[in-house]
Order: structure tokens, then sequence, then C-alpha cells
């Protein structure tokens, strides 16, 4: 039999995106998810979001990296540490090789001709929002990976980031510095001579840095987006992403040793070629790895079209019905109620959808959002008060505002008699429904984490 190319194509689409992996034997239904998350992850990449946000990361990497470092650096000079900054920046720059250790110099140059106390107050604003703006850029990539559309407020942001600025550099420089003292005493340096523990120690330096840095982008990925990342998604994150950085430092640190004729080319540009060359790379294997910790999490938004799915209103309509179902089912039996997430992942659908979802049915005074972290949905009224046709019309209305209604549309009386006969149509047939039937019978296979429960706000 001969296999043409469309018919190659129209089998592995079935194969891997019209076959639901619930239904399929295990080993098959995890080379199913797999392929999935590695042809979703290479369509990221090629599909440009992921570059242009890298790009972007370095253009305000280039105007934010001095001021950024000069304020870990008057930070750390009042603890006295404040000369490991530049063996921290050759560290990063040394795939660059000779022309790294140029770059640290001219930059450790920069800080220290800085004089902030020169600056005033509007230049030390000026200072802090620039040394800001490059982690909201981070964070506004982040949200973007991770599908979340609120920002933190202007408040949280600033009490977060600069925290993270000073703080964070004394935690880091003082562990080196712990590290440095214990290795230093007497009595360490005999037990290092030690065959056995002479081995391990050298193996645990050759695999530290990889250690370091996985552990940093694990921090990054679960502290910057505006949302609860999990530390197994973040780990996994982190180890992918630390390890092409590790990897893809000997890989840059190859080519610029070879890449004489850049410098032939572009004179004394070529370090700031070769520089910003190495910022892309490394903003563009962190959001990587983001997206890698995403789809971990998420794993209802490895599917074959790009973007946010999109639901027709009858998948909106079944799925506000559905969810209710469940949301009713646990509170008549007294069990733990439904998170967003938890509806999310047992239902298999994107968590954005879920989320408008349920804020239509909260809107309508259907459902009342508990204050734990995460939050919970419980029902606000009897269920046996609640009729099916509210519901429905809750999620029909939803998104609806005082610009865009139904109001401004002309009508006549044939489309209106047309509308008036649906409404009553469906008036008539769901009278006799309640949120209470959608209950029905315990299921077996839907069940959500275990909670105690929660206090509803907003009832």
């Amino acid at each position: 039999m001969k296999w043409k190319p469309d018919t190659l194509r129209r089998s592995f689409d079935e194969a891997v995106w019209q076959s639901h992996p619930a239904a399929l034997p295990a080993g098959r239904a995890r080379l199913v998810r797999f392929a999935r998350f590695v042809l979703v992850l290479a369509r990221d990449l090629a599909g440009g979001q992921l570059t242009l946000r890298a790009m972007s990361l370095v253009y305000t990497t280039l105007l934010s990296i001095v001021p950024l470092l000069a304020l870990s650096f008057s930070v750390l000079k009042a603890f006295g540490v404040y000369n490991q900054i530049q063996p921290m920046l050759l560290t990063f720059l040394e795939p660059l090789g000779e022309k790294g250790a140029e770059i640290t110099h001219r930059i450790i140059q920069f800080i220290e001709n800085m004089n902030v106390g020169v600056l005033g107050s509007a230049g030390l604003a000026m200072l802090l929002y620039t040394a800001v703006s490059l982690v909201q850029k981070i964070e506004e990539s982040f949200n973007f990976i991770w599908h979340v559309d609120r920002p933190r407020g202007i408040g949280e942001r600033f009490s977060r980031y600069l925290s993270a600025l000073f703080v964070g550099p004394i935690l880091m420089f003082s562990a080196i510095g712990i590290t440095a003292g214990v290795t230093s005493i007497a009595f360490v340096r005999d037990l290092l001579t030690l065959g056995p523990i002479e081995w391990l120690a050298v193996q645990i330096g050759r695999y530290t840095p990889y250690a370091l840095v996985i552990a940093a982008f694990t921090f990054v990925y679960m502290f910057l987006p505006n949302t609860r990342v999990r530390f197994v998604p973040a780990l996994i994150g982190g180890l992918v992403g630390g390890i092409l950085w590790q990897s893809a430092g000997w890989g840059f640190a190859q080519f610029a040793a070879s890449s004489t004729r850049y410098a032939a080319i572009y004179s004394g540009l070529a370090i700031l070629v070769l520089f910003m060359l190495w910022l892309y790379l490394s903003w563009l294997i962190l959001l990587f790895g983001a997206a890698v910790a995403f789809y971990v999490q998420h794993p209802e938004y490895l599917l074959a079209e790009a973007g946010e799915p999109r639901l027709s209103n009858r998948m909106r309509e079944r799925l506000a019905l559905v969810a209710m179902s469940l949301v009713a089912r646990h509170h008549v039996e007294g069990r733990a109620p439904w998170t967003a997430q938890a509806l999310a992942q047992t239902l298999h659908m994107p968590m954005r959808a879920v989320d408008a979802m349920l804020g239509a049915l909260q809107a309508g005074g259907i459902l009342a959002r508990t204050s734990d972290d995460p939050p919970a949905y419980l029902p606000v009224r009897d269920l046996r008060q609640v009729t099916v046709k509210q519901l429905l019309d809750a999620v029909r209305v939803a998104g609806e505002d005082r610009i865009l209604t139904p109001a401004m549309l002309p009508g006549s009386d044939p489309v209106e008699d047309v509308l008036s006969r649906v409404d009553a149509a469906a008036d008539g047939a769901l009278r006799d429904l309640t949120v209470q039937d959608l209950a029905g019978p315990p299921a077996k296979q839907v069940e959500s984490p275990a909670r105690s429960a929660p206090r509803a706000i907003g009832a």
C-alpha cells in the first residue's frame, strides 16, 4: 500500500489529536500525551511569540542591567560582600570568553561610577523604576505563557519586586559566603582529602552549577506568574530550562571562540552583538522552561490549535450544566466543594473557559466564591430554588455590558417574535427542572481534592 503525504498527515492527526488519552491503553496514552507535549512546544517556538518576547526582554535588559546591578551593589556594599558581583557576572558571561570579561569590567565600571547620593529623589525614583521594569516585563511574559489576563496591582508589584531585588542578592551571596567559610575550615579541608569523600566532592562541584540554575529557574517560575504554580511543574520546567541553559552556555562558548568574522564585520560592536545574542538565548530558554511548566500543570491546553480555545454557545451551556451538576452533587452529598482548577482538570477543559463560566454563574447570583486559597465555589441559594432556565440565562448574558447589548441591534417584529418563541419554549420545557435535578445519582469517576469546608464570601 502506498502512503501519500496527505494520508500520513491525516493518520497522524487522528492518532495524536483526535484520540482521547483516557480511552487508550496506558502505554499508548503516555505516548500520545508526550507527542502532544513535544508538538505544542515546537509550535509555540515556531509561532514566534516566545521569540518576540525574548527580544523584548533583551532590549529591557540593556536599559536596566546597570540600575539593577547598582541596587544590588548598594545593598551588598552595606553587608561587605559587594565584591561578589563581578564573579557572578563573569560566570554568567563565561560563554563569551574573553569578551565576557571585558563586558563585565565595563559594567562594573558603570556601577562604580554611579553615585546614588547625587541623583536626587527624582533620579532615585527613576533608578528604582528602571530596575523594577525588567521584573515587570518578565512577569508580563510569564502571564502570557500562563494565560493570565490580570496583572498584579501596582503596590503589590513594587513590594514583591523590590523585596526580591533587595533580599534576593543578600540570601544568594550569604549562601556563597557560608559555603566558602565552611570549606576554609581546616577539619573540612582534611576531610575532603579522603578518597571517597574527595571523589564525592568533585562530583558535587561538577553538578552544583546545574543544581543552582535549576533551583533559580524553579523559584522564578513559582514566584513571578500571577497565578498559583505548583512545585512539581515548576521543578520540571526548571530542570528543562536549567539543563538547556547550561548546555547552551557550552555551545555558545564554542561559537564565540570561532566568531572572528563578527569582529571583522562589526568591528568594535562585535562585543555588543555577542552579548545581545547570549541575552536573547538566555531569555528564550527561560521562557521555554516556563512553557514546559505551564503544559505540565495544564495538560488540557495540549490542543491541535494554538491560542486560547473559543467555545461555541452550545459548549458554554453544556460546560455550565456539567460543572453545576458536579457542584450540586458535592453540595448535596456534603463533600468538599470544587475549585476552578479541579473542575478544569476533571472536565479536561481550558482553565480560562472554566473561570469565565464560573464568573458568569457568580455574577448571576447562582454561585459564591469562598475565601480560601485557591477559592472554591458553593451554591448561593437552595438548589431547589434555582431553575435550569436561570442557569442557562446567566451563561447567555455573560459578557454583555453597556456598550454591546442586544438593544443596539436593529430589530423587527419577525425577529422579536422568533426570540420570544424561543424563550417561551425553553421556559416551558425547563420550568419544572431545578439545579437540584442536575445533581442526579452519585458518579464514581469525578472526585475533587479533599478540602475542609470553607467559608463563602459574597453570598
